[in-house]
């Protein structure tokens, strides 16, 4: 690990709480090209050679393709246009080019005028966890906490410690229930969701816990079932009458709900799990041969 600086742990320099948004965007026109010259774009963007001169990619015209896909003019190109970008339109590109960057494998090295590599073979996976690494690093220093996701999406960055819960896989075999459970952590991280937009996603949870019911006798008290659903159903989430109860801080009670309730789910089907009967590995291998 990184040795911490002396005026950050001190607190005195500026940038302690990371940097603005001005600088953040002049870092990323650094990291790109970096990019760029590893031929981290070559795939999709093309590149430049002395002889052929503008080598196209599989995506021909960027700044069109940019535009049809973000919907926003002047974003293109990076080193011209991202010192002027809003955080929307930082994140935005971001998102684009996790879609079209792949590492590079093989080539042929073009050695008149040290041209350089001209690449050929890609993994398209490998250069998007590369590319999701880097730009990790970059946001860690920027003074809103975001990361990019395994999927390509920034999201808000998970508070310290609920990492583990965030990243374990929902442990169940319906697909309808992990489904329901990542799109709804998806949808409470998303970047610039609103408190309505997390209201829905602790709500989608909610109805996560309610599939489950009939379980959750196996993993908690029914009081504490009761208390569950009692704020789901009281407090303004999954209903909206002149009963609910509004008086409290949305902002922190949301968070606190969708944590409570995401580690509930977890709990329950991970109790279930464990009640299970385990198969013994020879009952197994004895009905496979009485099956021959």
């Amino acid at each position: 690990m990184a040795k911490v600086p002396y005026s950050i742990r001190t607190g005195i320099n500026p940038r302690t709480n990371g940097f603005d948004l001005k600088t953040t965007n002049g870092l990323f026109v650094r990291l790109y090209a970096q990019l760029d010259k590893e031929g981290y774009t070559h795939e999709h963007f093309g590149f430049w050679c002395v002889d052929m001169h503008d080598v196209k990619g599989k995506v021909v015209d960027v700044e069109f393709t940019a535009l049809m896909t973000l919907r926003k003019p002047d974003l293109w190109p990076i080193a011209d246009k991202a010192p002027g970008y809003s955080e929307d339109d930082l994140f935005d590109m971001i998102e684009f080019l996790f879609d079209h960057v792949s590492k590079p494998l093989s080539g042929n090295m073009h050695t008149y005028d040290q041209c350089g590599m001209h690449w050929e073979t890609f993994d398209k996976g490998a250069g998007q966890r590369e590319f999701r690494k880097r730009v990790n690093d970059l946001l860690a220093l920027y003074e809103h906490r975001f990361e990019l996701s395994a999927d390509g999406l920034i999201l808000r960055q998970t508070p310290s410690g609920f990492e583990q819960l965030l990243d374990a896989t929902v442990p169940t075999d319906d697909k309808t229930i992990t489904a329901r459970v990542k799109a709804a952590v998806n949808e409470y991280r998303r970047h610039g969701a609103s408190l309505d937009v997390r209201r829905h996603a602790v709500s989608d949870l909610a109805g996560v816990l309610e599939a489950l019911r009939p379980k959750m006798a196996e993993a908690i008290t029914s009081n504490d079932e009761k208390d569950l659903f009692n704020i789901a159903n009281n407090f303004m989430i999954r209903h909206h009458n002149d009963r609910q109860k509004t008086a409290y801080e949305a902002n922190l009670w949301l968070s606190w709900m969708f944590y409570v309730y995401l580690s509930t789910i977890h709990l329950i089907l991970r109790r279930v799990e464990l009640r299970k009967p385990k198969r013994n590995p020879g009952d197994l291998v004895f009905r496979e041969r009485m099956e021959r």
